[in-house]
């Protein structure tokens, strides 16, 4: 369904300027953005995606993944179409590089439906994810709206590369952050995200730590291009600094897919060496993920290094935590229990 965009600026000689991410496109009148999912059409810009949905299950919140916001919580997971980034190695890329071919017949979800069918299914909130929710912001805004009203809580899985004054909008309806942090420096993002810097995606996530919503950073690790001590050592330290050491920084490993099908998986010694940086400096929580059965998937007391929670892959096998407080030594563990 195509709707206006809510966020552009009309410029000289029919030409507008997308305001929704940090591309901040000027695309001319007839054309389309760098996303392929919002067009000028005689000096207005229009969201091609309103609703049109990709992907769509019921999954644990531990999939995002997010290990501290209602650890086994149901949610409503959808996805689009289109990204404004086009990672080499993107697991989703069939959805993700989309670039403006036609919809799946019956793949529109009107807003009411979304939130209607969460709680149909028992969900305790909508995830937007799959591919980069910024893109879908007209709609996840107008669904986050309805969802708070019957009690819902909302979580973008995110690039973090949404503007500053539209996440300002979206900020009061929005519960959960969780944000890919790619590497930490700007050829990284050069070569991954294809984009000059990095700094103004920190900014905004700090600004969703300041508004008191629950971030939790996931960094990707593959092999060659953000595996070095430098980067790791740079995004743990701001972790620490500029979100506090209680946020969950989840250290995932890469598996080859698309243009980045020729590389070796992330060796599980990596995965544990970045682990090991993340608590040398400063960081209560780091995760492993994408290594099934390894301790790292579980949470444990920083204080006195008691087992909290038992998980295999998506699932919360066991969880000791009473009343956001380690039942060993008393100590509060940060997050929503």
């Amino acid at each position: 369904m195509k709707k206006e965009a809510l966020l552009y600026d009309k410029l000289t000689h029919g030409e507008v300027q997308c305001r929704t991410c940090q591309r901040r496109c000027v695309i001319a009148e007839g054309d389309a953005g760098w996303c392929h999912t919002r067009v000028n059409e005689r000096g207005k810009l229009y969201s091609l995606i309103y609703g049109e949905v990709s992907s769509l299950s019921v999954n644990p919140i531990e999939k995002k993944p997010v290990f501290h916001f209602y650890p086994g919580s149901r949610w409503l997971s959808l996805g689009s179409w289109g990204c404004n980034f086009r990672c080499p190695g993107c697991q989703n890329w069939d959805i993700a590089h989309w670039k403006g071919k036609d919809f799946a017949k019956g793949s529109y979800l009107a807003p009411k439906d979304q939130v209607d069918m969460a709680l149909r299914h028992g969900c305790v909130g909508l995830s937007w994810t799959f591919n980069e929710p910024t893109l879908w912001f007209e709609y996840t805004l107008d669904t986050a709206k309805l969802a708070k009203k019957k009690g819902l809580y909302t979580n973008y899985v995110t690039n973090g590369f949404i503007t500053e004054e539209a996440f300002d909008i979206f900020a009061p309806y929005l519960d959960v952050y969780r944000v890919d942090i790619k590497g930490f420096s700007n050829t990284t993002y050069q070569k991954i995200a294809h984009i000059p810097e990095f700094g103004s995606i920190l900014k905004v996530t700090e600004k969703a730590k300041e508004c008191g919503i629950h971030v939790e950073v996931v960094t990707n690790i593959i092999p060659g291009f953000n595996d070095d001590d430098t980067q790791l050592q740079g995004i743990a330290s701001w972790i620490n600094k500029s979100l506090g050491p209680d946020t969950p920084w989840h250290v995932t490993r890469f598996y080859p897919d698309c243009k980045l099908a020729h590389l070796e998986e992330t060796p599980i010694t990596t995965l544990e060496h970045a682990q090991e940086i993340g608590k040398n400096c400063g960081l209560r929580y780091v995760y492993l993920g994408n290594v099934p059965g390894h301790k790292g998937e579980n949470t444990y007391c920083y204080n006195c290094s008691a087992l909290l929670i038992k998980r295999y892959v998506f699932d919360v096998v066991k969880n000791r935590i009473q009343g956001g407080k380690c039942p060993e030594c008393g100590v509060t563990i940060a997050g929503r229990f």
